[in-house]
């Protein structure tokens, strides 16, 4: 009978004994490497230092120099119940990030509490990120009895007050378990020096943990992290590839990409070193042939056509983040979000609640989420994401968020916040779900006409001579550079497509959808198609980029920008033949025209 899988994070406030625990607990149960115990004794006494289990696990020469643990090292044991993949996750407060990391693929939790030093702030902090990473499975073990002579009024008194804390978060520990991880008490085998506990050791509560339903039983999801193209020796394959999270997949299943809503079959599954393989399973990183090639691009969600409930889309988001930045969360500045493969810039767009993690109190909400807060808050992204809900599938409603390089805090989503663009999402998934495939790719067609198909929208002040310089790089891609080129005027837009629209306003959003979804036909035959508009909001921009699947470039004409747009590129308004061969080059450079 195959054994179960089961990870389990351990965590605690700094020098509350994780480490040694955890190398205390594999040196107890044989499932050191042969020779290891002996070669790290050996280690501290040729260097003069007291032997300390922890060193089993801190390989890091920093760690072992400072005493604690900085990243999150793992280690494997098994036991006649299950295969564990054991996280010792930092508990000092300036690496809350890597814990997170850490705790982020865990199914349950050791909480290690030093009897000596009691509650700590960082005790409760853990616990509460914990509850928001939906892990509820969870073991507190009270260490260093032996620091406190084995008082059980010590241990009662732990108990009752992390007890009480751990309540508000509609936590309840399976079991308390006084340990004392130096000596080996109650981890492997129960202690004479507890007599008045008559509970479980540390690993049997491991083993009373109830296992969650396998991955595999879950709806199939796969994040793509990239599309390759083959081309050598007649290999014409298109291998869309990435990680299996949840779910098994076979060839000839129809399936349906997130948030693009765009539909296929699996032809074959690829897997190295092999050529096919007959299904992918979760943990399994593999890669897909489709019978029909589609554009999708790296970030999107791959799931199996009729499997309940599918993605959620949306760029407005209702998440609880928990952030860890040194400087505060502002609302209305620019983040990047990374959930899945998906990577993308949002704002904080508005804060619902805000509560400190380590005593929950809750406060007003406020401009700024400060570090180690926890804010229930709504967020925009710049373009519709795919997600999932945190009671329905973790693995993708969890995320991190990136500011200047640096993870600065993470959290769950909670809902989908709609609005206009995500009603405007769901006709673009529908369109995209009926597309009629044509026969060419859209590889043939970038082959043949030696470029990429672009928009590039020149906006500007309504009094910039934007359409001059648009039909002048219309002449020089056609004429000049042998381009597929078309430069599509907005009256010919508005006077045509859109004439049946009353409002005279050029950017309502109707008017901006229409005109997308134009543009998206003529960018699908392969164009470069240049267009124009006044005064062009990141509002205007954001319905374009939900409904066009390809490149977007804003050229902002003129010396400053006067709307909220963050602009590609910006040019002046006085020499248009100079310009002209800016955007040219500007292609070029980008890699939308090639074979000069």
């Amino acid at each position: 009978m195959k054994k179960e899988d089961m990870n389990i994070v351990i965590v605690g406030h700094v020098d509350h004994g994780k480490s040694t625990l955890i190398g205390r607990l594999l040196a107890d149960t044989n499932s050191l490497p042969q020779g290891k115990l002996e070669q790290v004794r050996e280690t501290c006494r040729k260097n003069s230092k007291p032997f300390e289990y922890a060193f089993l696990l801190d390989a890091l020469k920093d760690e072992q120099a400072q005493g604690i643990t900085i990243d999150t090292a793992r280690c494997f044991f098994k036991t006649e119940k299950r295969n564990y993949i054991i996280i010792d996750a930092p508990g000092h407060i300036e690496f809350l990030k890597n814990m997170v990391t850490g705790a982020s693929r865990a199914e349950a939790a050791l909480l290690v509490i030093d009897a000596n030093e009691g509650v700590r702030e960082n005790s409760r902090r853990h616990g509460y990120m914990l509850s928001m990473l939906g892990i509820k499975k969870i073991v507190v073990a009270i260490n260093k009895l032996d620091l406190v002579n084995y008082s059980e009024n010590v241990f009662n008194s732990i108990k009752e007050e992390y007890g009480k804390f751990l309540a508000q978060l509609s936590i309840t520990p399976m079991a308390y378990i006084p340990v004392s991880a130096f000596v080996g008490d109650n981890l492997a085998l129960k202690s004479e020096n507890t007599p008045w506990h008559n509970g479980l050791t540390i690993l049997e509560s491991m083993n009373a943990f109830p296992c969650e339903p396998p991955l595999t039983q879950q709806v199939f999801r796969m994040p793509v992290q990239d599309v390759y193209k083959f081309t050598k020796n007649g290999d014409d394959r298109r291998i869309v590839a990435g990680t299996v999270e949840t779910g098994v997949i076979k060839p000839g299943c129809s399936v349906v990409f997130y948030p693009s809503g765009k539909s296929s079959k699996v032809k074959n599954i690829e897997s190295f070193p092999q050529k096919a393989i007959e299904s992918a399973f979760a943990g399994q990183a593999v890669g897909f042939t489709l019978d029909e090639q589609i554009y999708i691009k790296r970030g999107e969600i791959m799931t199996i056509d009729g499997e309940t409930p599918p993605p959620y889309v949306s760029a407005k988001i209702k998440v609880n983040i928990f952030w860890l930045g040194k400087q505060s969360m502002q609302k209305n500045k620019k983040y990047l979000i990374k959930l899945g493969t998906e990577k993308t810039s949002f704002v904080l767009d508005e804060i619902l609640s805000v509560m400190n993690s380590s005593d929950l109190s809750a406060s007003a909400a406020g401009s700024c989420i400060k570090c180690n807060e926890v804010a229930e808050c709504i967020i925009r992204t710049d373009k519709p994401i795919a997600f999932d809900l945190t009671e329905n599938i973790a693995n993708t409603s969890r995320f991190v968020i990136v500011d200047k390089y640096e993870i600065t805090g993470g959290g769950i989503v909670l809902a989908d916040a709609r609005d206009e663009e995500s009603d405007i999402q769901k006709r673009v998934m529908l369109r995209n779900y009926k597309w009629e495939q044509s026969e060419i790719s859209m590889e043939s067609r970038a082959e043949r006409y030696s470029q990429k198909p672009v928009l590039l929208v020149l906006t500007g002040e309504r009094d910039t001579d934007k359409k001059l310089l648009a039909k002048e790089l219309e002449k020089s891609l056609v004429e000049k550079n042998g381009r597929f080129a078309y430069y599509l005027g907005i009256g010919t837009f508005l006077y045509g497509v859109a004439s049946d629209i009353k409002s005279q306003d050029d950017t309502s959003t109707e008017k901006i959808r229409r005109f997308a979804e134009v543009a998206n036909l003529m960018l699908d035959a392969g164009m470069i198609l240049i267009v124009t508009a006044s005064s062009l909001a990141n509002k205007d921009l954001k319905i374009m980029k939900t409904v066009i699947s390809t490149d977007i470039e804003t050229i902002w004409v003129g010396s400053e920008i006067t709307t909220d747009l963050e602009a590609d590129v910006v040019i002046s308004d006085d020499v248009c033949e100079e310009n002209v061969a800016m955007l040219v080059d500007l292609l070029k450079n980008k890699g939308y025209m090639f074979k000069f």
